[in-house]
């Protein structure tokens, strides 16, 4: 069995053939050529624990993820885990990569896909609220999807902020990155918004005017509990574009605006439609997602196969 951690995922595949195997997957997804049990989903306090099986046509594979929120403030992150991939015919383990690593990689992905297909080609400035691993990785694939020039970035966490300014400086050095004093900055300042926090309650300002004609991204918001966006932008937005069904059972950020009338379930749509040609005309757009299984094989496949065609990781004799 072959073992891949974080540098291994790097050298291995580029940003831009991730994003291409989250279309794939969500191809995949839409032929329903899968077969995905609903992921065990188990709540400890504010605590979490994902076990995330997923069948493809070629290889299987299970993650088992957790999400403890509080982390940062212990100089951890707030996602561990492990991502096992087995053999199709056999059952027999394959590749194990590093959890994180791999979440990291997908969901930053799925954002950077979710840029590709919302906002237009000649969007300059980005922002970014929420500065933890996943919102390291959303620029990352931001600005792989899009020319920005210029990100602009804040948490509450403001004693965060130089650090992570500096990582995303060494790792985009043509691109201006600046601290914001507050989400209105950030949000004024940009064409498109990506959210990256765990927040109950909206990190964006409830006003309607500064909101319109920005691209969101919604990328936290895991459960019920969790609200990233207020009424404000469900009243300007033509529909909502979610990456998979059960999002609407899962996120905050969709079961309140629907349980509030905000929203209306016919204005919630499937992403794939703007991935298979869906003209978007929509002055304002918000793309939510919650991942799922399906992109984690998918994306794993590609990095083991890759990473034996390059000889790299560490075999590990079971």
């Amino acid at each position: 069995m072959l073992y891949l951690n974080e540098h291994d995922i790097k050298e291995a595949v580029s940003l831009d053939e991730i994003m291409d195997a989250i279309e794939k997957a969500f191809h995949i997804y839409e032929k329903d050529a899968f077969f995905m049990p609903d992921r065990i989903h188990i709540d400890k306090d504010q605590n979490t624990l994902l076990y995330m099986p997923c069948f493809s046509e070629s290889i299987f594979g299970t993650k088992i993820l957790t999400l403890f929120p509080d982390n940062p403030k212990k100089n951890e992150p707030v996602t561990n885990g492990l991502m096992l991939l087995n053999d199709r015919e056999t059952g027999k383990p394959v590749c194990m990569i590093n959890g994180a690593s791999i979440t990291a990689y997908r969901t930053g992905a799925v954002g950077g896909v979710g840029i590709r297909y919302t906002s237009p080609q000649n969007v300059k400035n980005l922002g970014v609220i929420g500065t933890g691993v996943q919102g390291f990785y959303q620029t990352l694939y931001a600005c792989k999807a899009r020319n920005f020039e210029k990100v602009t970035v804040f948490d509450a966490y403001s004693q965060k902020l130089p650090e992570f300014v500096l990582r995303l400086q060494k790792e985009l050095p043509n691109v201006e990155i600046i601290a914001g004093d507050s989400s209105e900055e950030v949000v004024k300042n940009s064409d498109v918004i990506i959210t990256a926090t765990p927040s109950t309650e909206p990190v964006i300002p409830n006003d309607k005017e500064l909101l319109k004609g920005k691209h969101f991204i919604a990328i936290g918001s895991y459960k019920p509990t969790m609200h990233e966006y207020p009424q404000a932008i469900f009243e300007i937005i033509e529909n909502l574009y979610i990456d998979t069904e059960f999002a609407t059972e899962e996120s905050g950020d969709i079961i309140t605006p629907l349980e509030e009338g905000w929203i209306k379930e016919a204005q919630i749509k499937p992403f794939i439609d703007l991935v298979n040609g869906k003209k978007l005309e929509e002055e304002t757009t918000l793309f939510k997602s919650v991942g799922m299984g399906l992109f984690d094989v998918v994306v794993s496949e590609l990095i083991y196969t890759k990473a034996k065609e390059k000889g790299l990781g560490q075999v590990i004799n079971l």
